[in-house]
């Protein structure tokens, strides 16, 4: 028995340890961090030492430290919209939330798993994609254009939403039970503008969505903007307890409503 408890303690210390590498790497590919790696390597080399834990760490935050204190402030209000909205709405709960790592930031999370797909809650995926650019809004009173341009992006990713609700989910406003492919997404919006225009509709009540909530629990979206600018990378453990403790009671009665 004393084994196995000295064991597990040796353990606890390794995990301990790890973490902040784990989350470092989190939203790198295997292939980046093999080379991140390896570049630390062969830099220790050259110095004539031994690769060290701290070379790994600085490999892996490099692009966070290039970062200016303005874009680092700017992108954590964004993913601390996205996290916030997430979790508030019930639409899933936040594994890891990060800045820097070559892309500004992003926030991963698990669905949830008894989730019942309406048009309602078709319309609060839509606001959580959009909440990055509202909480952006709320607080700046602009938006940088990188929430658009790329077909990864916020916007393009509510807008082929909010486009599927009209055309392949039978909930549009105009035929509701004709399919239409959103394959051709741009060129069906370009030559059909009634279509536009419900499709922007939802985009504008989604974003609505977001900022009332988001207004709602300003102060909760600076604490944890806040604490993301200043450590970069948070766990969904972390981000579920500064939410439990900064946001308002009557919304998150009714987070736990939705979920």
């Amino acid at each position: 028995m004393a084994e196995s408890n000295t064991s597990l303690d040796a353990s606890g210390i390794i995990n301990t340890a790890l973490k902040p590498l784990a989350l470092a790497a989190a939203g790198r590919t295997g292939a980046d961090i093999e080379r991140l790696v390896r570049e630390a390597r062969q830099k220790a080399r050259r110095e004539r030492r031994k690769l060290t834990y701290s070379d790994i760490h600085a490999a892996l935050t490099a692009d966070q430290a290039a970062l200016s204190p303005e874009l680092i402030w700017r992108i954590a209000v964004h993913e601390s919209g996205h996290a916030l909205t997430r979790t508030v709405l019930g639409i899933g709960s936040v594994l890891i939330m990060s800045i820097g790592n070559g892309f500004g930031g992003f926030v991963e999370s698990e669905r949830s798993a008894d989730v019942i797909e309406t048009g309602d809650w078709l319309q609060k995926q839509i606001a959580c994609k959009l909440a990055g650019r509202a909480a952006e809004k709320l607080i700046f009173g602009d938006t940088v254009i990188g929430s658009g341009g790329v077909e990864e992006s916020d916007l393009a990713r509510a807008t082929k939403l909010a486009l599927d609700a009209e055309t392949a989910f039978g909930l549009g406003q105009v035929h509701p039970l004709l399919y239409r492919s959103g394959d051709v997404q741009s060129s069906i919006l370009s030559l059909d503008r009634e279509l536009a225009r419900n499709v922007n509709s939802r985009l504008e009540t989604a974003e609505a969505l977001a900022m009332g909530l988001l207004s709602h629990n300003r102060g909760a979206l600076l604490a944890l903007a806040t604490r993301l600018a200043d450590v970069k990378v948070l766990d969904g453990a972390e981000v579920r307890e500064l939410l439990d403790r900064h946001l308002t009671r009557s919304t998150s009665g009714s987070s736990s409503a939705a979920s």
